[in-house]
Parts: structure tokens; sequence; C-alpha cells
């Protein structure tokens, strides 16, 4: 790997004036596609509630009925895609390569803003690769793209592909890629621009975190030997959360202090003939920029410098996902989250998690009293040359704190102080590839 970087540096810097040139191709590629989904009760979800996290908790009246239950349906052409490819361009030596890719989005919501759908930049990176006598490949990554935690996604139809039973991010990154053989090692460093850690400030999701912290990085390993492939990375956030403080004469200070929270996960797949299979673990901390139902609060508390000292909350989240087929396909995935609580004791243990405001901040996505959930996708799809029908039931069966239930001093609520509801959601979709 060495070799391969400062050649590569070297030859940034000057890849010479008599170097030959090829042309470089393009290919315009993209979708129509059209969603009509049913739930049994209200959801917490995006994107006209496409984009779906969790069921929402009960809301009872006064005679005990719950006003979140009943069906409810949508029919949206949202979410067609556009994009390009750009390839074959070599220089000096180097093959470069692009990608610019656009759909349409919209916000929920009942004003005008949130109702239109615009088009929305999802993914534009650029690919510089340097190929070697001995077979050794080194390929940078620059630009935004899918996470590298993010980018082997289960089996099926719904919009967001298993989120939050696994990470969903697509960020600005400089990535490289390191191919010996069988294996290739990835590194770098990411900053995240559409998927957002939450504020403590302003108890929302926000780019504060970030903009006042460090570039996340990344290190993984993939080894690849034919229908089999197995990836182990980690993940390491160093962000600074944006709080003011005032001092004894009511003077704002800007707090110190950073969360630091190490992400891993562990994937496998294998495939032979129609039949595919995949699986991912993923050890969450303070993972709710991946859209995992995570978060963060404070351990403790330095008045004489203004320094917070964070603890992150931890969770575990994993789908196996198989496919079979090709122009009938079956699919699906079973989904499981947990959150496992924070890494310490919060400040002032359960009392001060449990008073108004208090002093942890989850994923504000979907309730945030959501403490574990599992989701069963069974799936048909049939494919007539570029159109692509799809039949899809999602069971998510959550588990949420009772509305008078107290947290622990972990952020965790005791057995007993909770209960289960589930929501049956049938999806079908029409596409058309172009």
């Amino acid at each position: 790997m060495k070799k391969t970087l400062a050649i590569f540096l070297l030859a940034l810097t000057g890849f010479g004036a008599y170097a030959q040139e090829t042309p470089a191709k393009f290919k315009l590629y993209g979708f129509i596609r059209n969603y009509a989904v049913v739930d049994s009760r209200e959801v917490s979800a995006g994107t006209h509630d496409l984009y779906y996290y969790m069921p929402k908790d009960q809301s009872l009246n006064a005679a005990g009925e719950d006003l979140s239950a009943g069906f409810n349906w949508k029919f949206i052409s949202l979410t067609t895609r556009l994009g390009l490819d750009i390839s074959g361009y070599e220089f000096g030596g180097f093959k470069m390569a692009g990608k610019v890719e656009a759909d349409f989005y919209s916000l929920n919501g009942s004003g005008s803003a949130n109702t239109i759908a615009q088009l929305r930049l999802r993914q534009a990176y650029m690919a510089l690769t340097r190929e070697f006598s001995d077979g050794e490949k080194f390929t940078l990554n620059i630009g935004q793209t899918w996470h590298p935690m993010a980018v082997d996604l289960p089996f099926g139809i719904n919009l967001e592909t298993c989120a939050p039973f696994g990470p969903f991010n697509r960020s600005p990154q400089v990535m490289g890629h390191s191919t010996m053989g069988k294996l290739t090692l990835t590194y770098g460093f990411l900053y995240l621009s559409q998927y957002l850690p939450m504020d403590a400030q302003a108890n929302a999701k926000s780019v504060a975190p970030w903009k006042y912290g460090f570039p996340e990085q990344y290190l993984g390993i993939t080894y690849k030997d034919g229908p089999f492939v197995a990836k182990l990375g980690v993940d390491n956030v160093l962000s600074k959360p944006f709080r003011t403080v005032k001092d004894d004469a009511g003077v704002d200070h800007k707090a110190g202090g950073l969360l630091e929270a190490l992400t891993g996960f562990a994937y496998a797949q294998y495939g032979k003939g129609m039949f595919q299979i995949k699986a991912k673990a993923v050890l969450a901390m303070s993972g709710e920029h991946m859209n995992i139902l995570s978060g963060y609060g404070i351990a403790d508390y330095d008045a004489a410098t203004y320094t917070y000292t964070y603890t992150p909350m931890r969770d575990f989240t994993s789908f196996v996902s198989a496919q079979y087929g090709k122009k009938f396909q079956v699919m699906g995935m079973i989904g499981y989250m947990k959150q496992l609580g924070t890494a310490k004791d919060l400040m002032g243990g359960a009392a001060a998690v449990n008073t108004a405001g208090g002093n942890l901040w989850l994923n504000t996505a979907a309730a945030t009293n959501i403490q574990q959930a599992v989701r069963l996708t069974p799936t048909v799809v049939w494919n007539i040359g570029k159109l692509q029908m799809g039949i899809e039931y999602d069971f998510t069966y959550a588990e949420f704190g009772n509305s008078d239930a107290t947290r622990n001093a972990r952020g965790i609520y005791e057995a007993g102080n909770t209960h289960w509801l589930g929501n049956h959601r049938l999806i079908w979709l029409s596409k058309f590839n172009f």
C-alpha cells in the first residue's frame, strides 16, 4: 500500500504534459417509480410517509381508544431518479470516472413547499484509479456517495431499505480503496450533509456537532473470493456538540467537550445461481447520523472550564436478507434493533434523565421511547423487460416505554415499564428503468 500511495501522490503532482489522453464515455440512466402504501396505524416516516422508520406509539383518549390506530393509505409518484455515469477517461496511466445522481424528494406536511417534489442531489463524486503490474489497484473516491457502512443494502422494494435496522447514509467523503489480491483496504474521512446527528442545544438533528468537531474517520477491510464477500469496518466520530452556558455574571460561553463514538460492523454475502443471501450486524455508538435510533447524553460537567463529558447511546442493529429468482423474484428481510444504554451513567442518574429537557438526546425521526423492534418484509417482484412490479408486506413490531415510565441512569426502560405495538404495511411498486 505504501508503494501505491507514493506513486499516486507523485502522479497527482505532475503526471506529465506528454501523457496520452482517452476521451470519456457518458451513460444516462434512471427510472420512473410509483408507490402505493397502506398502513394499519399512523407511522413515523419521511418523504410523505414512504421512508418508513417505525409505527407511532399509542395515543389514548378518555375512552381508551387509540387515536393512532386505523387504516390509512398513500399513492405517490415520488423518488423518480436521474443519473449520469462517466467512464473510460484515461490520462497519464490513471483511469477517471464519476457519477452525478439526483431524485425527486419532498417533505411531509400540508404546505405547498412540502407537497411539491423538488430535485435533490443524491450522489456526486469522481473516482481516480491506478492499476499496477503486480495486480495491485488503488482507487480514490472524492465527493458525495454511500457511506462504506451503508453501501450493502438488503433485498426489497421499500424506500428506506431496512433503516433503522441498518446504516443508511450518503456523505461527502475522501475515501481510498487499496486492492491486493482478494483483500481491499478502505480508509478515509467523511463529512455529514444530509444525514445528521442530534444537536444538544436544539434537541433536534443539526449539522452543528460536525461543524464544530472533526471529520468522521473510517477504516475497513473486504475479503472477496468468487461468490463470497466478507467485510469488517470501524467508524470513529469526534464531534463537538454545540452548547452555550452562562457564568455567574450571565455571560454566555461556548461549552467544551467532545463526543467520542466508535461504531463497528460485520457483513457477509454469498450467491449461487439465482440465490443470494446477505447479513449485517452493527454495534453503533451515537449512530443517529446513520438513521439508527440512537443518540447521546451528558455524563459529567466541569463548571470551572464549561466542559461537558458526553456519553453515546449504544445500539445493536442487524438484518438477514435473501433473494431467489430472475424474472419472478422472491425476496425479503428479517431485521432486529435494540438500544443497549449509554456507555456511562448519565449525569444526575435516573432522576435527571426524566426531568423536562433532561440530559439525553435521541433520534427524533421516530418516537424517542422506542427501545427495540423487529421487522419482517416478504416481497415478490416481477421483472418484465425494463418494467418492474412488486408487492411487499412489512410487519414492524416495536417496544415502547410507557408514558408514565422513567428511564434508568443508562437511559433504558426497566422490564415491566414497556408495551409492544405493531404496524402492518403493504407496498405496491411500479418502476420503469431506462
